[in-house]
């Protein structure tokens, strides 16, 4: 393992722990990350006990038929947004039965930003069945960078929603 990917996999291996300390699943619903948060949990030996699915929806249609994500809202708010990923926490929850959940949507880079949704844009939403939180980040680098930061941060929010934080707030 390199230096990059110890931090990440001690943070998949806390949530594990805290996981089976609780007898609760998580499942992930991922964009930019590309299945980079599955991947990172499934690091850990014996994930298989608090992992439930991961599902990589990177196109807009696929977020729509894995997740049940309204069309409407990729014309009104943008894939990258607060309602879409919140969708994806929601559909994620439903489709896996999974207490927990965190979803990602960003702009990874090194196109496809606007003046509006820059390149580091990145929403994450995480949820436990009945509680719902999100935030925007605006992470710096580039493409592999910003998609570690959003790895990381998605799972740092799940370690806090497990201790009944709110993930958005750090």
């Amino acid at each position: 393992m390199n230096s990059v990917d110890q931090p990440i996999t001690g943070l998949a291996a806390r949530l594990g722990e805290a996981l089976q300390a609780q007898g609760a699943q998580v499942t992930t619903a991922e964009s930019c990350t590309g299945g980079g948060i599955a991947e990172a949990i499934t690091r850990i030996a014996g994930s298989s006990a608090w992992f439930e699915a991961g599902f990589v929806t990177y196109s807009n249609a696929q977020k729509t038929r894995q997740l049940d994500v309204p069309e409407a809202l990729f014309a009104s708010v943008g894939a990258v947004s607060r309602e879409v990923v919140e969708a994806m926490v929601r559909g994620a929850q439903a489709q896996s039965g999974a207490c927990y959940a965190t979803a990602v949507s960003g702009v990874a880079g090194p196109g496809g930003g606007s003046a509006e949704k820059p390149v580091g844009t990145v929403w994450i939403a995480w949820g436990d069945g009945s509680r719902l939180f999100s935030r925007r980040f605006q992470f710096p680098g580039d493409r592999d960078a910003v998609r570690r930061q959003t790895v990381e941060a998605a799972l740092q929010g799940l370690l806090r929603l497990l201790v009944e934080e709110n993930p958005a707030a750090g």
